[in-house]
């Protein structure tokens, strides 16, 4: 079997090439001093992909087969491989994809050895690379198709061969291997919202979660991009058997009684609500709730609300990092928070910050409307912030954190957007850490975005802006 697909263009190779001539001419030059790793929580551990107080070498190599030199940042996978090795009875893994071969291979081998191995997927992405049919794929779906497409074809000759499936192609390696595996179709349906978790369960004791997909874009390197070292993530480690088993709780009722069993697992709405909890762990806390909620409940007991509800808390200073915020009520709670002198700071994903829905907008005092109508109940500050933007992120990267720090202390994380789809639709994690050691480290992250950050709205959207004052008045 060889898969064939369109590599990158000519233009392409030309400008990575003069990338590469460019890097070695360029003079020596003193490097700042790496600043120190901080203190890690004895019971939750927190890891950053481009973190500058470490580094590493990507796994993979870089994509164009030349030696890859140390890079800033954790390695997201080595903290996996590491949990995953250590199971002696069972791992549980909920996570919207999973393409790592390396992770593929550690649940192999741990399967073999007698522990119990369940994996659940989101639907589109339960598929190998032989399976993914292009001609029914939207653009940005083809895009990740192109992308594992690359990643998978190791020699760079335009076309994948079974040897190379082998090496690469996590679910068929999976399948061969006959890794219990499901995904949210099981439940009799086209499948959920989304299923975007991204946690693992290790022996009941051992949770592995947060804003990394088990990818290789997602964690080390996008492979049709050469200088990208791949979407900003974090990933935290929890030694707590409660919290654990309320992971293994949320991870069986989404499966069931397991592929090819009856249509039993509850995926999205149709799962029971179960209220948030919180679970002490020396001497921090960690509240966890999963979505959706749907309309059944009252806003304020939903992901959202609790969001909301925490941020309400705020006395000084609240940093937020978010691939996407839409939710208007939780910018509300904001704008009261800000109003009684609290500070606030805000990094969107710039592919998400000034759409029309993006509450960014309403932090900076501004409004973008479809067809001259705004959003419900939209409301812009009357005193913008001028500390709302973008961050400066490398070709290919997404901010595809879910995180704010307030008063440099508690952390709000997890899979969940901050948005109306993860609230009322997706299976998504919200977490609420309060702990000043877990917090510094996540502040320090916000500061190293922030520090290169573009902030306020760029010409393109100001000039959208005065266009429809113009024309919808």
């Amino acid at each position: 079997m060889r898969l064939s697909f369109s590599r990158r263009s000519p233009q392409s190779a030309i400008l990575c090439l003069l990338a590469l001539i460019c890097s070695a001419c360029r003079p020596s030059l003193s490097q700042p001093s790496r600043p120190a790793p901080l203190p890690q929580d004895a019971n939750i551990q927190v890891f950053f992909n481009q973190s500058e107080s470490s580094q590493y070498r990507n796994p993979y190599g870089a994509m164009e087969n030349e030696q890859e030199a140390l890079r800033d940042g954790d390695d997201l996978e080595a903290v996996i491989l590491e949990a995953i090795a250590q199971a002696q009875s069972s791992i549980d893994i909920a996570v919207q994809e999973l393409r790592l071969p390396r992770i593929a291979q550690a649940l192999i081998e741990r399967q073999r050895a007698g522990v119990e191995v369940r994996l659940i997927l989101e639907n589109q992405y339960n598929q190998t690379l032989a399976e993914i049919d292009r001609t029914r794929l939207k653009e940005r779906d083809l895009a990740r198709a192109e992308s594992l497409a690359l990643f998978v074809d190791v020699d760079g000759d335009g076309e994948v061969s079974a040897q190379e499936v082998q090496e690469r192609d996590a679910i068929a390696q999976l399948r061969n291997a006959k890794i219990p595996t499901l995904d949210d179709r099981a439940d009799g349906s086209k499948g959920s919202g989304l299923m975007h978790h991204k946690f693992l369960v290790i022996d009941n004791r051992t949770v592995v979660t947060g804003s990394a997909n088990f990818t290789v874009g997602g964690i080390h390197q996008e492979p049709t991009e050469p200088e990208s070292r791949g979407n900003v993530n974090h990933l935290l480690r929890i030694e707590s058997p409660v919290l654990a088993s309320l992971f293994r709780e949320e991870f069986d009722i989404l499966w069931g009684d397991g592929p090819g069993g009856q249509d039993d697992s509850i995926f999205g709405v149709k799962k029971p609500v179960r209220p948030a909890r919180t679970v002490p762990l020396g001497d921090s806390h960690v509240t966890v709730q999963f979505s959706p909620t749907g309309k059944r409940q009252p806003w304020e007991r939903s992901s959202n609300g609790l969001i909301a509800q925490t941020v309400a808390q705020t006395t000084q200073s609240i940093d937020l990092a978010l691939f996407v915020f839409s939710e208007q009520k939780i910018a509300d709670a904001l704008l009261k928070v800000n109003q009684q002198n609290v500070a606030v700071r805000a990094l969107i994903d710039p592919s998400f910050a000034f759409r029309p829905y993006s509450e960014a907008l309403d932090m900076m005092g501004h409004t973008l409307t479809k067809a001259c109508k705004p959003e419900k109940d939209n409301h812009p500050w009357e005193k913008p912030l001028n500390t709302v933007g973008v961050p400066k992120l490398l070709p290919g990267d997404s901010l595809h954190h879910k995180f704010a720090v307030l008063d440099s202390r508690a952390v709000i994380t997890g899979s969940h957007n901050w948005s109306k789809a993860a609230n009322e639709k997706n299976d998504e994690t919200v977490l609420i850490i309060d702990s000043p050691v877990v917090g510094a480290h996540f502040q320090r992250e916000f500061e190293r975005l922030y520090d290169n950050a573009v902030l306020g709205l760029p010409v393109k959207t100001q000039t959208k802006i005065a266009e429809e004052k113009r024309s919808c008045n």
